[in-house]
């Protein structure tokens, strides 16, 4: 009679552990901050074509999501992200460069989240929505060159891991990688795409 007693009482602590790392089905909302890092950014235009390259900047960012309550979720998201420009690449050399390159996203998000018996969550995402990306006070070797703003298509993929405190809140740490399309900057054509590592949390409403 111990031994059941003692194996139901397992059972129920794994059944009330699983619900409280599983999280609850409906809406939700989110947030995250993180350290964020451009792909070079390719520019071309007429005779010339360069690179330029940035430092290490921040990302930010708010959402408002529906947990389905079936591993998948659906969420609305608005992200912004800021750089410094570092480096002009041509194909002779490289020039010094200043400036500040940065961008607005808002994208849908889907997400499958892998649940399991424990308090964390492994999750994939695919995103796609709009980005405008602008540089501000841009300088090559300390020769004004113009502020530029376009607004693309873009789309992100990426993933991470989850740990729920309690079935109303997860933290967790991702990755993602956010790319656009074509760009117009000026007279040239640019491509923006950027990496992120986020510390995010999100609470049940």
């Amino acid at each position: 009679m111990k031994k059941i007693s003692l194996f139901l009482l397992s059972c129920l602590i794994l059944i009330s552990f699983s619900a409280v790392a599983h999280g609850e089905q409906g809406p939700y909302m989110g947030g995250n901050i993180g350290t964020a890092w451009l792909s070079n950014l390719d520019v071309s235009g007429p005779g010339l074509s360069y690179e330029l390259e940035s430092n290490m900047g921040i990302g930010a960012g708010i959402s408002l999501g529906y947990d389905f309550g079936n591993n998948m979720r659906i969420e609305g998201e608005f992200s912004y992200q800021h750089n410094e420009l570092d480096i002009v690449v041509l194909p002779g050399g490289n020039l010094g460069a200043s400036g500040d390159a940065s961008s607005s996203a808002f994208l849908l998000n889907g997400y499958y989240d892998f649940k399991n018996e424990t308090r964390f969550i492994t999750s994939v995402t695919l995103g796609v929505g709009f980005v405008n990306a602008e540089t501000d006070t841009f300088n090559a070797a300390g020769v004004p060159t113009g502020n530029f703003d376009d607004t693309a298509f873009a789309f992100q993929v990426g993933g991470g891991v989850g740990y729920a405190v309690n079935k109303n809140l997860i933290v967790d740490v991702r990755y993602r990688y956010l790319r656009t399309a074509e760009m117009d900057f000026g007279t040239s054509k640019a491509e923006y795409a950027s990496h992120t590592i986020y510390f995010g949390i999100r609470f049940a409403l």
